[in-house]
């Protein structure tokens, strides 16, 4: 029998090209490591900046005790947002994990976006901070969890020590508004607001109207900001305001930086910490005046890891959720920005000789108010920091403020 050796070698050829194509067609679809391997891969929406930092720092040993890739996607919260909505409505997700900022659970949870974490086995950390675990939960906050506390945060007080003595007590807005007003006397502004529309100012003001006794919603979301003790709250606002000035998050952190003003209300991740640094911080201030009852009033802002519905890899998701909120993985995390959100981390004495301000923040965290568990939060934020900027640049008057930012929430609740 003759063989034809050109034929062959031809045919050999083209068996091999066909064994390749199919080769490298396989691996493509399966991870997006550069390895070649066939291991699964873990999509994750993160936050970018600090956030994402720390998942790249801390993946390496879940992917190799897990034959898997963890593929991160950095993004803006804002983009988390819009992104998370538009690939809910795919029978199969393109991400396995999405970072939650707690305000949007509500809406996230209606929405059908998330895993019930307690229907898939998940038995509640008591070692995370109590107001940080409940953030996760629905009925907030006694429901099933549906998301676990990834990085901690709560507003605080910031102040130029430069300015005003770190040995100031600040536990009254009475006595913030006479320090700010004597600041501003001597030619320095004394309180700086964040003044923009949304959340912004909402946010800068939430923890005011908390102190004074007033709030947006009942426990029912029942819309009850026209009281009196929120006039009373919205009028305090505006005199400290008017010891100093308004402005965009950046120029405010440079002006309690430099001396510029006197202090503001803020996030722990603005202000430098270091040994140099001439901020300094304390908590907000539960009460009116020296007599009034103390209340819970910094506004806390958790990022949270949940797990969505369309993912098809549900269980290893929960392993690496579990993971990466684990107290050996935020131990790790510190050096790249992380902020705990665990107790054990958080009284660590190392951990406090090496970042004292945590201290501080565990204490503002159990300090805490969470805000309106609603799903139409971003709206009503929309809402009332639209009526809060008018009043502030004397467009219209507290009580008109008030009325009218209770009608336009009245009826967006009622849509």
């Amino acid at each position: 029998m003759k063989i034809n050796i050109r034929k062959t070698l031809i045919a050999l050829s083209a068996c091999i090209v066909m064994i390749n194509i199919i080769g490298c067609g396989a691996s493509d679809g399966k991870s997006s490591s550069s390895s070649g391997n066939d291991s699964t891969v873990i999509t994750i929406a993160a936050r970018d900046g600090s956030h994402t930092d720390v998942l790249e720092a801390v993946k390496s040993e879940f992917e190799q005790n897990n034959n898997c890739t963890i593929n991160i996607v950095s993004m803006s919260s804002n983009d988390i947002y819009s992104t998370v909505l538009e690939d809910a409505k795919n029978e199969t997700g393109r991400y396995d994990i999405i970072m939650i900022d707690d305000p949007l659970m509500p809406e996230y949870i209606e929405k059908g976006i998330l895993e019930n974490l307690t229907q898939l086995g998940y038995l509640d950390d008591e070692d995370f901070v109590e107001k940080s675990r409940l953030l996760g939960k629905d009925p907030y906050p006694l429901g099933a969890t549906y998301a676990l506390p990834f990085s901690g945060n709560v507003q605080l007080i910031f102040f130029n020590n430069n300015l005003i003595s770190q040995r100031t007590s600040l536990d009254n807005w009475d006595e913030i508004l006479s320090l700010c007003s004597s600041l501003n006397s001597s030619g320095k502004n004394g309180y700086a607001i964040r003044g923009q529309a949304g959340n912004p100012i909402v946010s800068d003001f939430l923890p005011i109207l908390w102190s004074f006794g007033g709030d947006l919603l009942d426990d029912n979301n029942k819309v009850i900001l026209d009281s009196q003790k929120s006039r009373d709250a919205l009028e305090f606002y505006y005199k400290l305001y008017k010891t100093g000035d308004n402005y965009e998050k950046d120029d405010l952190i440079k002006a309690i930086n430099d001396g510029e003003a006197g202090m503001a209300l803020g996030w722990p991740s603005w202000f430098s910490s270091g040994a140099d640094s001439q901020v300094s911080i304390s908590q907000i201030p539960g009460k009116r005046d020296a007599s009034s009852e103390t209340l819970a009033t910094g506004e806390i802002g958790n990022w949270l890891l949940g797990i969505t519905k369309n993912s098809a890899n549900t269980e290893l998701a929960l392993k690496c959720v579990v993971y990466l909120t684990s107290s050996d993985v935020q131990r790790k995390a510190l050096e790249f920005g992380g902020v705990p959100t665990r107790v054990s981390v958080f009284r660590d004495n190392a951990v406090i000789s090496q970042y004292p301000h945590f201290d501080m923040i565990y204490r503002g965290t159990n300090n805490s108010r969470v805000r309106p568990r609603t799903s139409k939060w971003s709206k009503i934020e929309e809402e009332f920091g639209d009526e809060l900027v008018k009043c502030i640049n004397d467009q219209q008057t507290v009580e008109e403020t008030i009325k009218n930012a209770q009608s336009r929430i009245e009826k967006l609740m009622n849509e």
